[in-house]
């Protein structure tokens, strides 16, 4: 898989991960073609992995942020309107630390420097107006894929929410304990 083809993987799902495991497919696992057992680092086409990840990483139509999981993920700019709509609404549900874009940078002695721009700071101006342009429900829509997945691997489906605030079914009391005696002496 060279660059351009990297990118259309992520154009084409949307939301990805770099390399980890997850609701959604994986960058790493698409250069390679199936699962990679251990870090894809050692992995025969690590080189390759790496050079569709910095080809998608740079690109200035993908959001580089940590949205699943808290792993590196790359979301499309096609989604970005949507996304930047509903985390305004629903920070609750849309953590803004985890839509922080992040990258790296290598500093004079060659060590790496993690870096980032909160959110709403990295926003284009024109995505703003676009999000602002947008219904909250056209915004639901759009991201109601990757919300369903999401939700899915984390349990809040709607089938897991009621499952987790159903109250169980009642019991007898159970019967007093005896008080415990102090040893005397």
């Amino acid at each position: 898989m060279n660059g351009k083809q990297a990118l259309a993987f992520v154009e084409q799902h949307g939301v990805v991960l770099q390399a980890a495991r997850g609701p959604v497919p994986n960058l790493a696992e698409a250069v390679v073609g199936g699962p990679i057992r251990g870090s894809w680092w050692g992995h025969p086409k690590g080189h390759e992995i790496f050079q569709a990840a910095d080809v998608v990483s740079e690109s200035a139509d993908v959001l580089v942020c940590k949205l699943v999981a808290g792993k590196v993920t790359y979301v499309h700019r096609r989604l970005w309107p949507a996304l930047v709509k509903l985390a305004l609404r629903s920070p609750r549900e849309w953590p803004h630390e985890h839509l922080a874009k992040i990258w790296e940078e290598h500093t004079d002695t060659g060590a790496h420097r993690s870096c980032r721009t909160a959110f709403p700071d990295w926003v284009p101006q024109e995505v703003m107006q676009a999000a602002e342009a947008l219904s909250w429900t056209e915004a639901e829509r759009i991201l109601q894929p990757w919300m369903a997945l999401s939700q899915a691997a984390a349990g809040k489906t709607p089938a897991a929410r009621k499952a987790a605030t159903k109250k169980p079914a009642s019991k007898k009391p159970a019967a007093p304990k005896p008080a415990r005696k102090r040893p005397t002496g």
